[in-house]
């Protein structure tokens, strides 16, 4: 190996690094809130790189049937709920109960009556992010608010049930080919020996600048700290006056829209299938569980030491990649279950 054969595995590795650590994010926002070991994450990136490949071969936007079906089974959900007394903390029924399908009716006939191919790549992407950052806070009413109280194992199962279902889905809606999408732009960036290209830097701004979002948000909003103060204590948010459900359905909109921006960052550098999401998923999973689940930055590093590791493994033993990423989590693992002892799951 040298230098320039290095230099290119390492901005390979940077650029999966900047994604994987972008769902780590998504992974821990998710479960430090909900604890909700999102599954499904990379059903969100699959979704937005299959989306918008089928936007720009101006194909209808199959993705807005299930937002449809999505919303309808929300509004029955609440009709049932309040036929039967069991709303709970939720607002009373009005107008808001029927924008959901509205909206999703509206999104459909704008797919599939109005040809996507000559929109723009920014009104292709903002088309992309509406159809799916809403499927984060309606899955997470429909499958998880329900059984928001149970056993960290049942919402594990619950997880798994619907990454099965949105990949069978996925392969109604998309079929088994895979698909790239065209390129943000061409022009790249040369740093002496090492030629950046343009979808690289791409990704690398995106994710600062979605970090530096994610930062602010958190960090100055009455929403994000909302969001921090259900993650530190579920119950002492909630005698604070904050709603789990609410912060629950915060947290899986963020995730949605992470992964949605994530898929179709990369889908013009790699192709993508129906099922490519659980695997990218669960290497930002081996980076999240470096930062224990609860750390933002350690997540975030771990994640892109996983995408170094990678690529620079691709070099050395291809064939072995995959064991050679997944069995940084044994060591990591090991020492945290050392460090922490037993304890028994908070019940909130």
């Amino acid at each position: 190996m040298n230098l320039q054969i290095a230099l290119l595995l390492g901005q390979d590795g940077m650029t999966s690094g900047a994604i994987y650590a972008l769902l780590a994010l998504s992974i821990v926002l998710v479960f430090t809130v909900t604890r909700v070991l999102l599954v499904p994450q990379g059903e969100f990136v699959t979704f937005g790189a299959l989306t918008l490949a089928a936007l720009q071969a101006g194909q209808p936007a199959r993705l807005a049937w299930l937002l449809l079906g999505l919303a309808a089974a929300r509004l029955a959900q609440r009709l049932w709920a309040w036929q039967r007394g069991t709303a709970g903390e939720e607002a009373p029924l009005g107008w808001r109960d029927a924008a959901g399908p509205a909206y999703a009716l509206a999104l459909l006939l704008i797919g599939l009556k109005l040809p996507a191919s000559p929109w723009p790549l920014a009104v292709q992407l903002a088309f992309t992010l509406a159809l799916i950052v809403p499927l984060g806070p309606w899955l997470y009413d429909l499958c998880f608010r329900p059984i928001a109280a149970a056993h960290g194992l049942v919402l594990l199962i619950v997880s798994i049930a619907v990454h099965v279902v949105l990949v069978g889905l996925a392969l109604l809606m998309f079929g088994a080919e895979g698909a790239r999408t065209e390129p943000f732009s061409e022009d790249g960036l040369a740093l002496g020996p090492l030629r950046l290209n343009a979808q690289t830097l791409w990704v690398l701004a995106a994710t600062l600048a979605l970090m530096l979002g994610l930062g602010l948000f958190f960090g100055r909003t009455l929403a994000g700290k909302a969001l921090q103060a259900t993650a530190v204590s579920r119950l002492g948010a909630q005698l604070m006056g904050i709603s789990p459900a609410q912060a629950g359905r915060w947290s899986f909109g963020l995730a949605a829209g992470i992964g949605a921006l994530s898929g179709a960052l990369i889908s013009p550098i790699t192709t993508l299938y129906y099922d490519s999401g659980f695997l990218i998923s669960l290497k930002g999973f081996v980076g999240a569980v470096v930062g224990g689940l609860v750390s933002y930055p350690l997540g975030a590093l771990g994640a892109l030491t996983v995408g170094l590791i990678e690529a620079y493994s691709t070099f050395w033993a291809s064939a072995y990649k995959e064991v050679i990423v997944f069995t940084l989590i044994l060591p990591v693992l090991l020492w945290r279950s050392l460090a922490s002892g037993s304890h028994d799951e908070e019940h909130a």
